[in-house]
Protein backbone atom coordinates (compact mmCIF):
# COMPACT_ATOMS: atom_id res chain seq x y z
CA UNK A 1 0.00 0.00 0.00
CA UNK A 2 1.41 3.74 -1.10
CA UNK A 3 1.51 5.47 2.05
CA UNK A 4 -0.10 9.19 2.19
CA UNK A 5 1.75 10.97 5.12
CA UNK A 6 -0.05 13.92 5.52
CA UNK A 7 1.26 14.22 9.07
CA UNK A 8 4.30 17.05 8.45
CA UNK A 9 6.45 18.35 5.76
CA UNK A 10 9.29 16.95 8.11
CA UNK A 11 8.68 13.68 7.00
CA UNK A 12 9.77 15.05 3.38
CA UNK A 13 13.17 12.84 2.03
CA UNK A 14 16.22 14.35 -0.12
CA UNK A 15 15.80 14.52 -3.36
CA UNK A 16 18.43 12.92 -5.53
CA UNK A 17 20.17 15.97 -6.12
CA UNK A 18 20.55 16.56 -2.32
CA UNK A 19 22.10 12.69 -1.79
CA UNK A 20 24.82 13.51 -4.53
CA UNK A 21 25.83 16.65 -3.36
CA UNK A 22 26.05 15.08 0.08
CA UNK A 23 28.11 12.42 -1.40
CA UNK A 24 30.21 14.80 -3.08
CA UNK A 25 30.80 17.34 -0.32
CA UNK A 26 33.67 19.01 0.66
CA UNK A 27 33.94 19.20 4.64
CA UNK A 28 36.60 20.37 7.15
CA UNK A 29 35.85 21.30 10.61
CA UNK A 30 33.54 23.45 11.28
CA UNK A 31 33.98 24.91 14.78
CA UNK A 32 36.64 26.12 13.40
CA UNK A 33 35.58 27.86 10.67
CA UNK A 34 36.75 25.67 8.17
CA UNK A 35 34.02 23.50 6.21
CA UNK A 36 33.68 25.11 3.18
CA UNK A 37 30.13 23.23 2.36
CA UNK A 38 28.72 25.19 5.47
CA UNK A 39 30.33 28.44 4.96
CA UNK A 40 29.06 28.58 1.69
CA UNK A 41 25.56 27.84 2.99
CA UNK A 42 25.80 30.21 5.02
CA UNK A 43 26.85 32.47 2.78
CA UNK A 44 23.88 31.44 0.45
CA UNK A 45 21.19 31.82 3.34
CA UNK A 46 22.41 35.33 4.78
CA UNK A 47 21.96 36.52 1.14
CA UNK A 48 18.61 35.38 0.41
CA UNK A 49 17.22 36.89 3.53
CA UNK A 50 19.54 39.77 3.25
CA UNK A 51 20.91 39.71 6.46
CA UNK A 52 24.71 40.43 7.17
CA UNK A 53 25.47 36.53 8.35
CA UNK A 54 24.06 33.37 8.92
CA UNK A 55 24.44 30.21 11.38
CA UNK A 56 23.61 26.59 10.66
CA UNK A 57 22.28 24.79 13.71
CA UNK A 58 21.11 20.92 13.78
CA UNK A 59 17.21 22.19 13.77
CA UNK A 60 14.58 24.44 14.51
CA UNK A 61 13.91 24.56 17.91
CA UNK A 62 18.34 24.94 18.49
CA UNK A 63 18.00 27.82 16.58
CA UNK A 64 14.73 29.83 18.32
CA UNK A 65 16.81 28.54 21.38
CA UNK A 66 20.33 30.17 20.60
CA UNK A 67 18.57 33.34 19.23
CA UNK A 68 16.77 33.99 22.35
CA UNK A 69 19.87 32.97 24.60
CA UNK A 70 21.71 35.24 22.35
CA UNK A 71 19.20 38.28 22.54
CA UNK A 72 18.72 37.86 26.74
CA UNK A 73 20.03 37.11 30.04
CA UNK A 74 19.11 35.09 32.67
CA UNK A 75 15.78 36.91 34.56
CA UNK A 76 15.03 38.62 31.39
CA UNK A 77 11.20 38.21 29.62
CA UNK A 78 10.20 37.92 26.46
CA UNK A 79 6.15 38.84 24.73
CA UNK A 80 5.69 35.81 22.52
CA UNK A 81 1.92 34.18 21.45
CA UNK A 82 0.34 31.72 23.46
CA UNK A 83 0.39 29.56 20.38
CA UNK A 84 3.96 29.94 19.38
CA UNK A 85 5.99 27.05 18.76
CA UNK A 86 8.80 28.48 20.62
CA UNK A 87 6.29 28.37 23.93
CA UNK A 88 4.40 24.99 23.70
CA UNK A 89 6.93 23.09 21.54
CA UNK A 90 9.89 23.37 22.34
CA UNK A 91 10.33 21.71 26.03
CA UNK A 92 10.47 24.77 27.68
CA UNK A 93 13.73 25.14 26.66
CA UNK A 94 13.97 29.07 27.06
CA UNK A 95 13.34 28.80 30.66
CA UNK A 96 14.80 25.57 31.33
CA UNK A 97 18.18 26.47 29.47
CA UNK A 98 18.21 30.03 29.58
CA UNK A 99 16.26 31.42 32.37
CA UNK A 100 14.06 33.61 30.19
CA UNK A 101 10.37 34.41 31.33
CA UNK A 102 8.09 34.32 28.64
CA UNK A 103 5.60 36.66 28.86
CA UNK A 104 2.34 34.95 26.60
CA UNK A 105 -0.32 37.40 25.29
CA UNK A 106 -3.21 35.74 22.86
CA UNK A 107 -2.35 35.07 19.07
CA UNK A 108 -4.91 36.34 16.68
CA UNK A 109 -6.87 34.18 14.53
CA UNK A 110 -4.09 35.19 11.59
CA UNK A 111 -1.25 34.55 13.94
CA UNK A 112 -0.68 37.65 14.64
CA UNK A 113 -0.01 39.48 18.23
CA UNK A 114 -2.18 42.53 18.93
CA UNK A 115 -0.16 45.42 19.09
CA UNK A 116 -1.99 46.62 22.22
CA UNK A 117 -1.65 43.60 24.00
CA UNK A 118 2.45 44.07 22.69
CA UNK A 119 2.24 47.34 23.94
CA UNK A 120 0.40 46.24 27.73
CA UNK A 121 2.74 43.50 27.82
CA UNK A 122 6.13 45.68 28.15
CA UNK A 123 7.24 45.87 31.10
CA UNK A 124 7.98 48.95 33.23
CA UNK A 125 11.41 50.46 34.92
CA UNK A 126 9.92 48.46 38.61
CA UNK A 127 12.78 46.57 40.74
CA UNK A 128 9.90 43.59 41.26
CA UNK A 129 9.40 42.92 37.72
CA UNK A 130 11.59 41.32 35.26
CA UNK A 131 12.99 43.45 32.41
CA UNK A 132 11.42 42.80 28.68
CA UNK A 133 14.27 42.69 26.42
CA UNK A 134 12.38 40.75 23.06
CA UNK A 135 9.39 40.01 21.07
CA UNK A 136 8.68 36.91 19.31
CA UNK A 137 7.04 36.24 15.97
CA UNK A 138 6.51 33.12 14.21
CA UNK A 139 5.71 33.48 10.31
CA UNK A 140 4.07 31.16 9.22
CA UNK A 141 2.00 30.50 12.61
CA UNK A 142 1.59 26.39 12.90
CA UNK A 143 -1.09 26.57 15.33
CA UNK A 144 -2.55 29.65 13.58
CA UNK A 145 -3.40 27.38 10.38
CA UNK A 146 -0.27 27.79 8.66
CA UNK A 147 -1.03 31.83 8.32
CA UNK A 148 1.55 33.82 6.45
CA UNK A 149 2.12 37.28 8.86
CA UNK A 150 2.30 40.26 6.22
CA UNK A 151 5.66 42.53 6.04
CA UNK A 152 3.12 45.49 6.98
CA UNK A 153 2.42 43.47 10.07
CA UNK A 154 6.44 43.14 10.83
CA UNK A 155 7.35 46.69 9.79
CA UNK A 156 4.20 47.68 12.71
CA UNK A 157 5.96 45.80 15.52
CA UNK A 158 9.67 46.32 14.67
CA UNK A 159 8.86 50.07 15.11
CA UNK A 160 6.91 49.41 18.22
CA UNK A 161 10.08 47.91 19.66
CA UNK A 162 12.76 50.02 18.31
CA UNK A 163 11.19 52.68 20.15
CA UNK A 164 11.29 50.93 23.25
CA UNK A 165 14.59 49.81 23.04
CA UNK A 166 13.43 46.20 22.89
CA UNK A 167 14.61 43.49 20.07
CA UNK A 168 12.41 41.41 17.83
CA UNK A 169 12.86 37.22 16.77
CA UNK A 170 10.99 35.93 14.39
CA UNK A 171 10.98 31.98 13.93
CA UNK A 172 10.74 31.84 10.61
CA UNK A 173 10.55 27.94 10.13
CA UNK A 174 8.58 28.47 7.16
CA UNK A 175 9.25 32.12 5.77
CA UNK A 176 9.25 30.88 2.40
CA UNK A 177 5.78 29.63 2.29
CA UNK A 178 5.24 32.78 3.48
CA UNK A 179 7.25 34.87 0.76
CA UNK A 180 5.53 32.36 -1.51
CA UNK A 181 1.63 32.37 -0.39
CA UNK A 182 1.81 36.89 -0.37
CA UNK A 183 4.52 37.14 -3.60
CA UNK A 184 7.37 38.45 -2.13
CA UNK A 185 10.66 38.61 -1.10
CA UNK A 186 11.75 36.68 1.80
CA UNK A 187 13.67 39.81 2.71
CA UNK A 188 10.43 41.60 2.66
CA UNK A 189 9.62 40.48 5.83
CA UNK A 190 13.34 39.97 7.42
CA UNK A 191 14.42 43.72 7.02
CA UNK A 192 11.82 43.98 9.76
CA UNK A 193 13.63 41.81 12.57
CA UNK A 194 16.49 41.46 14.37
CA UNK A 195 17.10 38.34 14.39
CA UNK A 196 15.14 35.19 11.82
CA UNK A 197 15.73 31.24 11.67
CA UNK A 198 13.93 29.25 8.55
CA UNK A 199 14.13 25.96 8.62
CA UNK A 200 15.86 23.76 5.73
CA UNK A 201 13.77 20.33 6.35
CA UNK A 202 10.85 20.93 6.20
CA UNK A 203 8.81 22.22 2.87
CA UNK A 204 12.28 22.69 1.61
CA UNK A 205 13.21 18.97 2.02
CA UNK A 206 16.80 18.66 3.43
CA UNK A 207 17.58 16.10 5.70
CA UNK A 208 18.12 18.15 8.69
CA UNK A 209 19.13 21.71 9.24
CA UNK A 210 17.96 25.16 10.23
CA UNK A 211 19.77 28.72 9.54
CA UNK A 212 19.93 31.53 12.11
CA UNK A 213 20.25 35.00 10.30
CA UNK A 214 20.98 38.39 11.78
CA UNK A 215 24.27 40.90 12.24
CA UNK A 216 27.78 40.06 12.33
CA UNK A 217 28.14 41.02 16.12
CA UNK A 218 24.75 38.94 17.01
CA UNK A 219 26.09 35.95 15.17
CA UNK A 220 29.18 35.84 16.53
CA UNK A 221 27.91 35.34 19.98
CA UNK A 222 25.03 32.94 18.84
CA UNK A 223 28.55 31.25 17.65
CA UNK A 224 29.17 30.35 21.12
CA UNK A 225 26.09 30.21 22.50
CA UNK A 226 25.33 26.99 19.83
CA UNK A 227 28.72 26.13 21.17
CA UNK A 228 27.51 25.52 24.51
CA UNK A 229 24.16 23.74 23.98
CA UNK A 230 26.30 21.17 22.00
CA UNK A 231 25.90 22.40 18.27
CA UNK A 232 28.97 22.24 17.54
CA UNK A 233 29.36 20.57 14.61
CA UNK A 234 32.77 19.26 12.99
CA UNK A 235 32.46 17.72 9.26
CA UNK A 236 28.88 19.21 8.92
CA UNK A 237 28.95 19.91 5.23
CA UNK A 238 28.17 16.20 4.32
CA UNK A 239 24.51 17.93 6.05
CA UNK A 240 25.17 21.31 4.20
CA UNK A 241 25.32 20.05 1.07
CA UNK A 242 21.52 19.54 1.02
CA UNK A 243 20.55 22.62 2.41
CA UNK A 244 22.30 24.54 -0.29
CA UNK A 245 20.24 22.49 -2.50
CA UNK A 246 17.45 22.94 -0.88
CA UNK A 247 17.61 26.90 -1.07
CA UNK A 248 18.22 26.71 -4.50
CA UNK A 249 15.83 24.51 -6.14
CA UNK A 250 13.23 24.04 -3.75
CA UNK A 251 12.10 27.43 -2.62
CA UNK A 252 9.35 28.27 -5.73
CA UNK A 253 7.95 24.98 -6.00
CA UNK A 254 6.16 25.74 -2.47
CA UNK A 255 3.23 27.14 -4.51
CA UNK A 256 2.14 23.00 -5.55
CA UNK A 257 1.83 22.76 -1.85
CA UNK A 258 -0.14 25.57 -1.62
CA UNK A 259 -2.73 24.68 -4.01
CA UNK A 260 -3.12 20.75 -2.94
CA UNK A 261 -3.55 22.27 0.41
CA UNK A 262 -6.22 24.58 -0.79
CA UNK A 263 -7.93 21.42 -2.55
CA UNK A 264 -7.73 19.25 0.60
CA UNK A 265 -9.26 22.06 2.72
CA UNK A 266 -11.88 22.73 0.09
CA UNK A 267 -12.64 18.65 -0.22
CA UNK A 268 -12.77 18.31 3.72
CA UNK A 269 -14.97 21.22 4.03
CA UNK A 270 -17.63 19.32 1.87
CA UNK A 271 -17.66 16.34 3.98
CA UNK A 272 -20.20 16.21 6.75
CA UNK A 273 -19.21 16.21 10.37
CA UNK A 274 -16.31 18.17 9.38
CA UNK A 275 -15.33 22.39 10.11
CA UNK A 276 -12.97 24.26 8.62
CA UNK A 277 -12.83 27.10 6.65
CA UNK A 278 -10.96 27.01 3.84
CA UNK A 279 -10.08 30.65 3.17
CA UNK A 280 -8.04 30.58 6.42
CA UNK A 281 -5.83 28.08 4.89
CA UNK A 282 -3.30 29.88 3.23
CA UNK A 283 -0.55 28.06 3.30
CA UNK A 284 0.57 24.26 3.30
CA UNK A 285 -0.95 23.50 6.45
CA UNK A 286 -4.33 22.42 7.11
CA UNK A 287 -6.32 22.28 10.05
CA UNK A 288 -10.12 20.51 10.72
CA UNK A 289 -12.42 19.79 13.34
CA UNK A 290 -14.74 17.42 13.95
CA UNK A 291 -18.48 17.90 15.25
CA UNK A 292 -19.39 14.92 15.62
CA UNK A 293 -18.65 11.90 18.09
CA UNK A 294 -15.99 10.06 16.27
CA UNK A 295 -12.50 11.38 18.01
CA UNK A 296 -9.84 13.01 15.81
CA UNK A 297 -7.50 9.46 16.82
CA UNK A 298 -10.30 7.39 15.83
CA UNK A 299 -10.33 9.27 12.63
CA UNK A 300 -6.48 8.81 12.00
CA UNK A 301 -6.93 5.24 13.13
CA UNK A 302 -9.06 4.60 10.05
CA UNK A 303 -7.29 6.41 7.81
CA UNK A 304 -3.96 5.23 8.82
CA UNK A 305 -5.82 1.37 7.68
CA UNK A 306 -6.54 2.93 4.26
CA UNK A 307 -2.78 4.17 4.14
CA UNK A 308 -3.48 7.87 4.91
CA UNK A 309 -1.87 9.64 7.88
CA UNK A 310 -2.82 12.74 9.40
CA UNK A 311 -1.94 14.70 12.80
CA UNK A 312 -4.02 14.33 15.88
CA UNK A 313 -3.72 18.04 17.66
CA UNK A 314 -6.79 17.75 20.20
CA UNK A 315 -9.63 15.56 21.11
CA UNK A 316 -11.48 16.40 17.92
CA UNK A 317 -9.10 18.46 16.00
CA UNK A 318 -6.47 17.21 12.92
CA UNK A 319 -4.32 18.56 11.10
CA UNK A 320 -2.75 18.33 7.59
CA UNK A 321 0.36 19.26 5.84
CA UNK A 322 1.25 19.02 2.38
CA UNK A 323 4.92 18.63 0.67
CA UNK A 324 6.61 17.77 -1.82
CA UNK A 325 6.06 13.95 -1.31
CA UNK A 326 2.46 14.76 -1.64
CA UNK A 327 1.04 14.93 -5.58
CA UNK A 328 -2.87 16.17 -6.30
CA UNK A 329 -3.70 12.62 -7.08
CA UNK A 330 -2.64 12.04 -3.48
CA UNK A 331 -4.97 14.68 -1.45
CA UNK A 332 -7.81 13.59 -4.08
CA UNK A 333 -6.63 9.42 -2.72
CA UNK A 334 -6.74 11.38 0.63
CA UNK A 335 -10.14 12.87 0.48
CA UNK A 336 -12.10 9.46 -0.69
CA UNK A 337 -10.32 7.72 2.57
CA UNK A 338 -11.38 10.33 5.03
CA UNK A 339 -14.70 10.64 3.82
CA UNK A 340 -15.34 7.20 4.23
CA UNK A 341 -13.25 6.44 7.99
CA UNK A 342 -16.29 9.79 8.50
CA UNK A 343 -18.92 7.13 7.37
Amino acid sequence: MNTIDLRSDTVTLPTPQMRAAMANAQVGDDVMGEDPTVNRLEEIAASRIKKDAALFVASGTMANLVALLTHCARGDEIIVGDKAHSFINEVGGMAALGGIIPRTIPNQPDGTLALGDITNAIRGDNVHWPPTKLIALENTHNACNGSPLTPEYHKAVSDLAHARNLRVHTDGARIFNAAVALGVPASEFTQYTDSISFCLSKGLSAPVGSLLCGTREFIAEARRQRKMVGGGMRQAGIIAAAGIVALETMVERLADDHANARRLAEGLAAIPGIALDPARMKTNIVFFDLTGALTARQLAERAARDGVLIGVNGERRIRAVTHCGIAREDIETALRVINRAMK
